[in-house]
């Protein structure tokens, strides 16, 4: 006899990415939060690159993380419009991730980052339960959250300390050390995929601007351009010093024709 149970759909306890939604239905809310994604993972390739030579690093975009199941289960997610993750495979059995589920898991994201459309209260509410902040601090106990206010221009940067978010002080540049990622995050003004604005960017810790992928190319042009240039004004060097050692050596000839014909008129003058 069939055991009834086999006739019925259980879920299995603890659902993974592959049995909970990827999306609530929601849209981007401006046409500044796609590139300014794509800004911020582009010029980190490289330092990502030395933190995680295995490659045990996931980096989300707008993409849901889990923290509790809830009916309906995209109720117990916050969807941040970047975050960072290190120690974890980008993929899971070789499938893209359709959400990061925190019970699966078992680590937080390194920095959860909110670009604010509005005033940021959204980003800033602590209601328990339900508050973007709450769950960062409380629960998903992310070491780093930032809130950028677009519209203002506004960008403040928490740390987790001990159990509470405490807002950090921007260093002399005008920047926030994230040093578990050897980075600093700031304010920039530039263009952008045709977008003049402030943009959030990534600096070293010495204060050096993290290049993306065509300013990198721009950046090797100058360089070769220079290179060209040096090569350039050493050939011109060389040939000046050419033309000096040649003139040197003309006057030289001619001062010596000229005392050798002194020579032969002494002699000619000379009656013995």
């Amino acid at each position: 006899m069939t055991d009834p149970a086999t006739q019925l759909d259980i879920p299995r306890a603890f659902p993974d990415h592959t049995q909970l939604p990827e999306s609530d239905g929601t849209f981007v809310k401006n046409f500044q939060e796609h590139p300014q994604s794509i800004l911020l993972t582009d010029s980190l390739g490289s330092v990502l690159q030395l933190l995680h030579p295995d490659g045990q690093y996931c980096i989300g975009q707008d993409s849901g993380i889990y923290w509790r199941e809830t009916d309906p289960p995209e109720k117990g997610a916050e969807a941040p419009d970047w975050f960072y993750v290190g120690g974890v495979p980008a993929q899971l059995d070789g499938k893209y991730r359709r959400s990061y589920v925190l019970w699966r898991e078992l680590i937080t994201p390194t920095i959860v980052l909110e670009f604010a459309s509005g005033d940021g209260s959204q980003e800033r509410d602590q209601t328990p339960f339900k508050g973007k902040f709450w769950v960062y601090e409380r629960v998903m106990r992310v070491p780093y959250y930032g809130i950028y206010e677009i519209i203002s221009g506004k960008l403040e940067v928490y740390h987790l300390l001990d159990i509470t978010y405490q807002k950090l002080t921007p260093n002399e540049r005008g920047h926030y050390p994230i040093l578990p990622m050897q980075v600093e995050l700031g304010l920039w003004q530039g263009s952008y995929q045709n977008q003049e604005m402030l943009w959030l960017r990534w600096w070293d810790l010495s204060g050096n601007l993290l290049l993306i992928g065509n300013e990198q190319v721009v950046l090797e042009r100058q360089r070769a351009d220079q290179e060209h240039q040096r090569a350039d004004q050493e050939h011109q060097r060389a040939d000046q010093e050419h033309q000096r050692a040649d003139q040197e050596r003309q006057r030289a000839e001619a001062a010596e024709r000229e005392l050798a014909h002194l020579r032969s008129l002494l002699q000619a003058q000379d009656p013995s």
